[in-house]
């Protein structure tokens, strides 16, 4: 029987292990740190301790249980096996939908009317068409590229910035770091959907978010590592930036005495935008589980040098 192991900091997996039992019968999970899990030739992770994947020796294969690998790759001990991800097509339509009420929040004026509210004040923004919003789309993988359809099947104007060329109807396509500021100047809302990797890493400071048209919004769905949060506060305190809806964050959950908290016009919500059901999850792990012992091509599987 193969042994898999549970290996994360900060987040319980144990909710998966009877899903993963029952789309693979034969596997037999375990928990990180029990004397089975030694054995294990399997690890499912989500931010793994530091250095937890070298103490297992029969290590085959690593799963990560979402999307983003960012949390894996940042141990410098990452043993040289083969990494998979999920890619779950529920998932990015999850995201689409938090993105676009997003971008109506702030299109539609509802951050005006909700301050209105607390002050009893009656005053309808005026309604603009979703083409005169032209929203800035920063990554175009599987679920990026779900988001910047949905929009501009809407009607707003939609730009893509991606690090290589890729060409997609309806969307406006910007590539490499040449492109970014005509990318940016154009941009009424900025929503992040990049991987987090070396050059993506505080992508999101003054500099670039002094390239956004004034007043413009961000929404910042990516990884809590591309933003610098005190170049954030510091724009929309100043009012260069309109507003912004903000899902992660680098310290998760943010502290209570974190200034975003009461940042001007800021929407905090709590890693919440979209994520991969346990069932899906499970049984992607469990079909990569039977290519690998099969030999087989596997599902998923990340460019561990590129990050994604």
């Amino acid at each position: 029987m193969t042994q898999l192991v549970l290996v994360s900091r900060g987040y319980d997996l144990s909710a998966l292990a009877p899903r993963i039992t029952q789309a693979a019968p034969e596997l037999s999970v375990h928990a990180f740190g029990t004397p089975e899990a030694a054995d294990a030739e399997v690890a499912v992770c989500w931010n793994p301790p530091p250095g937890a994947l070298r103490t297992l020796p029969n290590l085959r294969l690593v799963h990560a249980v979402a999307a983003g690998v960012d949390n894996i790759l940042c141990d410098p001990g990452f043993p040289p096996v083969p990494l998979c991800r999920i890619v779950d097509p529920a998932q990015a339509r999850g995201m689409s939908e938090f993105v676009l009420w997003s971008v109506l929040h702030f299109h539609r004026g509802f951050d005006r009317v909700l301050a209105n509210q607390r002050d009893a004040r009656w005053d309808p923004p005026d309604q603009r068409p979703a083409h005169a919003c032209t929203v800035g789309v920063m990554g175009l993988g599987e679920i990026g590229l779900q988001v910047a359809r949905d929009l501009a099947h809407m009607g707003f104007r939609v730009l893509g910035w991606t690090r290589e060329p890729k060409r997609e109807a309806g969307i406006e396509s910007f590539a490499g770091r040449d492109a970014l500021p005509a990318f940016l100047a154009q941009t009424d809302v900025l929503v992040c959907l990049l991987p987090l990797t070396a050059e993506t890493r505080g992508l999101i400071d003054a500099q670039l978010l002094r390239q956004l048209r004034p007043g413009a919004k961000l929404v910042h769905v990516g990884r809590g590592e591309h933003l610098v949060s005190a170049d954030l506060l510091a724009a929309l305190r100043e009012g260069r930036l309109g507003g912004a809806v903000v899902d992660v964050f680098e310290a998760e959950p943010l502290p209570a005495d974190d200034p975003l908290w009461r940042a001007p016009n800021l929407v905090v919500t709590p890693h919440m935008a979209s994520s991969a059901g346990f069932d899906v999850v499970a049984q992607q792990i469990a079909e990569n589980v039977r290519r690998m012992q099969r030999g087989e091509p596997l599902m998923n599987q990340v460019d561990v040098g590129r990050g994604f």
